[in-house]
């Protein structure tokens, strides 16, 4: 492996183990202050994750994860910070719950044509954000922060009984999808049951792969994020990426809420689970908007999330992994500048002892020079 390599690998491999260990280092510092055991609540966290039915929950939980990670990835790579994705996802998972229950057809037509619907919802939510940036200048931030206050709106308004909500007790709900959009999952026995749409994550993690890095519209991609007007000068329109960036990640964004509504809950309810969004900045962030870092970044934030209940019945509180989770956060964001500054900083150096070492050559080379001329 070459030298430029290896420190490739080092710079990769660098900010998410000093994020890891100084939020670990900080969370000890938050229990012994309190009284408590620094070590053992990560014991007892990892005893849990050798359960199969933890580690079959920490899959289910991963997926949802992974996949909003991935829609905020995409926009990542845009150099634009789409903070939209829990409206969109939320939005995209309540109209797919409505077309399951009011339209049935074949397994076959059903399930593509819920997926289709949750591509489409993200997509068009996203697309508002999106226009407006081009159009009118407005900042993505923005724009999604306040549309996701209108989702969470309008998934009240559809929420009454008028309008598309089924009350089941207290509990307002999209009632019950057909079956025939339900998707079946990998029977693990006494552990439980595997989302059968873990699989759509794992083909949504190879497709941003391959068409990052293997096509010319991620190659536009990552040249108008890098720079808009070396990509302009390269015959790139940048509001055309901007737009199309936004609509592909709110049309990923929107089927982060398919693999437990399709798995396991079969309507959208007030039990479905919010936050996803939010958080798949996070573990974007923490994975380095790559696939694999990703895909680690997930299994992470969900082992936490999953095991952390078990510090209740040993006198800790759960909320230490939430504690840990954010403090990964900010070790992440400083982890990754530092280590960004390390970086630069070597390859000053290096390029600075190179030039160096080609002004002695060529000192060298001119004495060499002269001799000869004298010596003639």
């Amino acid at each position: 492996m070459k030298k430029f390599d290896k420190e490739r690998v080092l710079l990769a491999v660098a900010g998410p183990v000093i994020a890891l260990v100084v939020a670990v280092a900080l969370t000890s510092v938050v229990l012994l202050a309190s009284g408590k055991n620094p070590f053992e609540p990560y014991t007892l966290m990892f005893e849990q994750a050798t359960f199969s039915d933890i580690q079959v929950l920490i899959i289910n939980q991963a997926s949802l994860y992974y996949i909003a990670a991935l829609a905020v990835a995409i926009g990542f790579r845009m150099n634009l910070f789409n903070i939209g994705v829990d409206g969109q996802y939320q939005l995209a998972a309540m109209m797919a719950a409505i077309v399951g229950a009011h339209v049935a057809l074949p397994a076959a037509l059903q399930i593509p044509l819920l997926i289709l619907t949750a591509i489409l919802t993200g997509a068009f939510w996203s697309g508002i954000a999106g226009v407006l940036k081009v159009t009118r200048g407005v900042s993505e931030v923005v724009a999604t922060i306040m549309l996701n206050a209108i989702a969470t709106a309008l998934i009240a308004y559809m929420w009454l009984p008028d309008v598309f909500g089924v009350k089941v007790g207290n509990n307002n709900t999209t009632g019950e999808m057909h079956e025939s959009g339900w998707v079946p999952g990998f029977d693990m026995g006494d552990a439980g049951e595997i989302y059968g749409m873990v699989v759509l994550a794992v083909l949504l993690g190879i497709g941003y792969w391959v068409v990052l890095n293997r096509t010319r519209f991620g190659f536009d991609l990552r040249a108008s994020g890098a720079s808009e007007s070396a990509a302009a000068a390269s015959g790139v329109d940048p509001k055309r990426m901007v737009l199309t960036a936004m609509l592909v990640s709110g049309g990923v964004a929107g089927l982060a809420g398919l693999p437990i509504l399709l798995g396991s809950t079969h309507t959208f309810s007030l039990n479905f689970p919010t936050g996803i969004g939010f958080l798949g900045i996070g573990i974007a962030l923490l994975g380095r908007n790559s696939p694999t870092g990703i895909a680690f970044a997930a299994l992470l934030w969900a082992w936490l999330d999953k095991a952390s209940p078990e510090l209740d019945f040993h006198g800790y509180d759960k909320e230490i992994a939430v504690i840990m989770q954010g403090l990964i956060v900010i070790a992440v964001v400083v982890s990754y500048e530092a280590v960004r500054e390390w970086g630069l900083r070597r390859q000053q150096r290096r390029v600075g002892a190179e030039i160096a070492a080609g002004n002695v050559l060529g000192a060298s080379s001119d004495n060499d020079t002269k001799k000869e001329v004298a010596g003639r």
